[in-house]
């Protein structure tokens, strides 16, 4: 039987690099990244969509760097929201299915406080968030098979050949290395989770009715109180006192959180490990703690 081709945007990122090696068994991916494929050039696109027949399409390129997008706003919506549609009309004419990833930075403007639903009303407040609320809107207008992903943050480990992103476990055991004060608002609130349960999960998209779907780990502690579970994990509680110190500068006037309900998700068969477990796991499989 032959292989589902998956062409990813964004496929050298934190996400893609490990999808594509997840499944390499799995599906036929032609794997792109920004030197390989420029979507912000609408005939390119169509034509590497015209050369490969791709059942499937997974975008996730994008400008994620806030701010920078804050810095450059022209620059980043003819990345995040022109280049999305310009991916959407390939799939239109290669009648392949299309996965948008977007972001929980959506809610970032959002004071009412989370977890949030898919059917709720967002209001970003960073060009990137807004960038992605507008792509997510003309996207429907051009497709019917497709779904749009909202993800928790995601953390993981270094890997051969793969990118890194700066979760919340690399960036507290980078502090750590650099022997830097590790410093944790007390008001923010995201749910954090380990990209291989995503990974894992990720492929029951396929089977799930099309639309808008939150994915990914639920977790209730600021992340002053994720951090200092980290340190517990480490067996550093006797030292909390000299690595980590309160953030008492951001997020004063109201919490930012941008926690995502994820019941859509569980209910399509999708379940992840709550962030303290999974935090447990990942330094577990990464053998750094036994």
């Amino acid at each position: 039987m032959n292989k589902k081709r998956i062409l990813l945007t964004g496929g050298k990122g934190f996400f893609c690099s490990r999808l594509a090696d997840y499944y390499k068994d799995d599906y036929e991916f032609l794997v792109t990244d920004k030197d390989d494929l420029d979507f912000t050039d609408r005939q390119a696109v169509l034509d590497c969509a015209r050369a490969f027949h791709p059942n499937l399409i997974i975008h996730a390129g994008a400008i994620a760097v806030t701010d920078f997008c804050n810095q450059h706003p022209e620059v980043a919506r003819k990345v995040n929201v022109d280049g999305a549609l310009h991916v959407a009309e390939a799939a239109r004419e290669a009648h392949a299915q299309l996965i948008f990833l977007s972001s929980e930075q959506v809610f970032n403007g959002n004071t009412n406080g989370g977890p949030f639903r898919e059917e709720d009303e967002a209001v970003p407040n960073t060009v990137y968030g807004a960038n992605k609320l507008e792509a997510e809107a003309l996207l429907k207008e051009i497709l019917d098979e497709l779904w749009i992903v909202r993800f928790t943050w995601m953390f993981g480990l270094p890997e051969r050949n793969k990118n890194m992103s700066n979760g919340i476990l690399w960036d507290t055991l980078t502090k750590l290395r650099n022997q830097e004060k590790i410093i944790a608002s007390p008001h923010e609130f995201r749910g954090m989770g380990y990209i291989y349960e995503t990974i894992a999960n990720f492929q029951k998209l396929f089977d799930a009715p099309y639309g808008t779907y939150h994915m990914g780990a639920t977790n209730n502690e600021s992340r002053y109180d994720t951090v200092k579970h980290i340190l517990h994990l480490l067996g550093l509680d006797s030292k909390l006192d000299q690595i980590l110190e309160e953030d008492t500068v951001h997020y004063l006037d109201h919490n930012r959180d941008v926690r995502l309900d994820t019941s859509k998700a569980n209910h399509a068969g999708m379940f992840w490990t709550d962030t303290h477990d999974a935090l447990e796991l990942c330094l577990k499989e990464f053998g750094i703690i036994r």
